[in-house]
């Protein structure tokens, strides 16, 4: 079975390109691509990925849990977790890890708000 060899049609409206406009092509499609990745991750989270900033933050699995719970009882979720108590921190003056404990022990969710 021989292929049939459509190359040269398929690179007709690229072969009068020079190497920048081809690589300038190149970086507008890829944009094309990774745009709708990029908006899904900055506008959409999970419990899971909440839990593993905080985690990472320094607070144990228990606290976490609690942190995360409260988040989605109040629907804050979409602000991120970790935002949350980083944003409290800064808004009591106060350590991450203290506005963190106080959120995984049910305080200051309003101020959280």
């Amino acid at each position: 079975m021989k292929r049939n060899d459509d190359f040269e049609l398929r690179r007709a409206h690229l072969k009068d390109l020079t190497d920048e406009q081809l690589q300038e092509r190149f970086w507008q499609l890829t944009g094309q691509v990774v745009d709708p990745l990029l908006k899904l991750g900055y506008e959409n989270t999970t419990p899971a990925i909440e839990r593993s900033v905080l985690l990472r933050m320094g607070f144990s699995s228990l606290e976490v849990k609690e942190i995360v719970e409260g988040a989605l009882k109040r629907g804050l979720l979409g602000h991120g977790a970790g935002n949350l108590v980083y944003k409290l921190s800064k808004k009591k003056n106060i350590p991450i890890r203290e506005a963190g404990l106080l959120l995984a022990e049910g305080k200051d969710w309003e101020a959280a708000v």
